[in-house]
């Protein structure tokens, strides 16, 4: 799965609609520029930056060794979410430069407060992790 209809079909399984707000942090040169085009497309506007001022659905967090903590990161991205709002985290691949160990992620997702829940595969360079706010367990009584 490569080029356009590849990143569409990723896209899709990010669970994006039509309408959806959704934000991105840590875009540089070496993103999935095809990726990037298939989530506009799919929700029909621009992504937008870490300085807005809305209230997002989703935000893009493209995170690399050298971009510092990831909980940082994640912390960053939580600030821009509606309450059912998810983190779509983009880190690259085992053995590709920038590359996180998966139990630094991990790490760095329980300190923000937060649970992965799934990983999406993709064809290209980035592991996409969705990480969402941790449920609140019932009082026991």
């Amino acid at each position: 799965m490569s080029g356009a209809s590849g990143s569409a079909a990723v896209a899709a399984r990010l669970g994006l609609s039509q309408g959806d707000t959704v934000g991105e942090i840590g875009y540089d040169e070496d993103v999935d520029h095809d990726l990037r085009e298939a989530v506009e497309d799919l929700i029909g506007s621009e992504l937008l930056d870490e300085d807005t001022d809305e209230v997002l659905d989703a935000v893009l967090v493209w995170w690399r060794e050298e971009d510092g903590d990831v909980t940082d990161g994640l912390v960053d991205a939580i600030t821009l979410l509606a309450d059912n709002g998810v983190i779509w985290l983009l880190t690259p691949k085992t053995g590709t430069p920038g590359y996180i160990d998966a139990s630094e992620i991990g790490e760095a997702t329980r300190t923000a407060g937060l649970a992965q829940t799934t990983t999406v595969p993709t064809g290209g360079p980035w592991m996409i992790a969705r990480i969402a706010r941790a449920k609140q367990s019932r009082p026991r009584r």
